[in-house]
């Protein structure tokens, strides 16, 4: 049996809408004289992660963990604490196909939201990457309590979009969401590159 055509699209923030060039971490690792990849592993050790993004604590918290936890490698806080600073000034970058891609799914009248795992500052960062006005709706996983790739935050961002999951078309780059969003009943797709950007417009594209 087809599934019926999606009338609402929800998309991840890093990875398909934002990327982050890695040289800018690289570059900050290599100025305090830290290890390969350091900063990032740090960060996203799913002990000191899953908290922040679940909004039970605060970015600038979790910062501060990180920069903690580099500071018992290191044996230098200052460097550690400076070094995580630095490294968190750089924001990503906005891809501009995915950008012109929204903005033409929204200009036909679908709803857009923003699914992401994110943290308090998310707003700050879409503001300052010129995204606040681009979505109908943000689902951001602090705000929610729960993080992809439960049920629940699904379940939360078709409530957001007034949709219901079998109208909503996911899009994401990581394997572990796009299952999770399958299960809770909405049609996903794995997001390589803009090459994906065809068959999205053919899914949302009314027959006829």
């Amino acid at each position: 049996m087809a599934r019926e055509r999606a009338t609402a699209l929800l998309v991840d923030l890093d990875g398909v809408l934002r990327r982050f060039d890695p040289a800018v971490a690289a570059g900050v690792e290599r100025e305090y004289g830290l290890s390969d990849g350091v900063l990032g592993e740090i960060a996203t050790q799913w002990g000191r992660l899953q908290p922040v993004l679940t909004g039970r604590v605060s970015h600038a918290e979790w910062m501060s963990s990180v920069a903690d936890a580099l500071a018992d490698s290191v044996g230098d806080p200052e460097r550690a604490r400076t070094a995580v600073a630095q490294w968190q000034r750089y924001r990503g970058e906005v891809d501009p196909e995915v950008l012109a891609f929204l903005r033409e799914v929204r200009a036909t009248g679908i709803r857009v939201g923003l699914g992401t795992n994110a943290t308090d500052v998310l707003d700050a960062d879409l503001t300052a990457l010129g995204l606040a006005d681009e979505f109908d709706v943000v689902v951001n996983s602090s705000v929610v309590g729960f993080n992809k790739p439960a049920k629940e935050y699904f379940q939360a961002a078709c409530a957001a979009l007034a949709t219901a999951p079998a109208r909503v078309l996911f899009v994401d780059d990581e394997d572990w969401a796009i299952r999770g969003a399958r299960v809770a009943g909405l049609s996903a797709y794995r997001w390589s590159g803009p090459a994906g950007l065809r068959y999205l417009r053919a899914a949302l594209t009314p027959a006829g």
